[in-house]
């Protein structure tokens, strides 16, 4: 008996073990800082292109400013300077003048896309790279935001608020694995390989009005579940994005202890990217299920986030 406890104990080792190997490296090479990206390819393109039916392209970034509520203490500012025009008329005899601005803030503030380096499992990151050796104070040197290709796919908006009967849906819902693929059931679409999933509750309606409830609104949020984001990286995603400030359900899944683990999941484990803050609502009122994928992110060298603007194209 003792032997048997011994080597199932063993077995059981070894497999935990080999788990843990499994993520760290990635089926792409010990090189690669692009993860799901390699997914994009030429004929994927193509096969996006042929989802435009109408020409009608939206944005997926909502507007940013010094009031968008952001996970503390993420904030910016912008500054307007005129140089050297202020007691003058203008610079040469055209009197040209111009305005300058100066950004001061994160660059993972609305609507923006988490890099593959921005999150990992006790310091180590996507391809087991380890923070001690790439993240420098002035910036990475493995998976930057540059690294990124241009992001063009084949994009599914799963109407989560429709699905579950809400016009806004509740905080700390998550999205599981038989959800997510009765939502798309439902709504007579499938969820392959390379797509870009964007999930649509309703959020970004308690930024509305003359009373926006920013506090409600970052504190907590409906979101992706730990099945869900299991189910949408064995089938081979691309990103996952919501129109909630951190995609993931919170507070965090019932008897789970763990802190954005859905993030985890999704991108040192998979190298799947995050897009956080997309504007889905016109999507979803002109009954839009399918579309052509648009990114191309701002190359800044070393960085771990950036905010963008993604655009559907219909």
């Amino acid at each position: 008996m003792k032997k048997l406890v011994t080597t199932a104990a063993l077995c059981c080792a070894l497999a935990t073990s080999a788990f843990a190997q499994d993520w760290t490296e990635s089926k792409y090479g010990p090189e690669d800082e692009i993860g799901a990206a390699n997914l994009i390819t030429p004929e994927s393109v193509l096969a996006a292109s042929k989802l435009i039916k109408t020409g009608k392209t939206y944005n997926l970034g909502i507007v940013v400013d010094s009031k968008t509520p952001a996970f503390a203490p993420r904030s910016l500012s912008v500054s307007v300077l005129q140089p050297n025009q202020i007691e003058s008329e203008g610079l040469g005899h055209n009197h040209m003048t111009y305005n300058d601005d100066i950004f001061m803030g994160w660059l993972g503030i609305g609507p923006q896309i988490d890099g593959l380096g921005h999150i990992g499992i006790k310091h180590t990151y996507y391809n087991g790279f380890k923070d001690k050796d790439f993240a420098k104070a002035d910036g990475l040197t493995k998976l930057g935001i540059e690294k990124l290709p241009p992001m063009v796919a084949r994009g599914v908006v799963l109407n989560m608020s429709e699905f579950y009967g809400q016009d806004i849906v509740k905080e700390g819902t998550p999205y599981t694995k038989e959800d997510i693929q009765a939502a798309a059931k439902a709504q007579g679409v499938e969820i392959r390989q390379g797509d870009v999933v964007l999930f649509h509750s309703g959020w970004l309606n308690l930024l509305d009005g003359e009373n926006p409830d920013h506090k409600r609104y970052v504190s907590v949020e409906p979101g992706l579940g730990i099945t869900g984001a299991e189910y949408l990286a064995e089938i081979g995603v691309v990103a996952v994005g919501a129109d909630t400030w951190g995609v993931e359900a919170l507070p965090f899944e019932e008897g789970d202890k763990g802190v954005f683990k859905v993030h985890q999941i999704l991108i040192p484990q998979n190298g799947i990217y995050i897009l956080e803050n997309m504007e889905t609502r016109e999507l979803v009122k002109d009954g839009v299920k399918e579309f052509m994928f648009v990114l191309g992110a701002a190359r800044l060298r070393g960085a771990v986030q950036m905010i963008i603007n993604p655009i559907a194209i219909h």
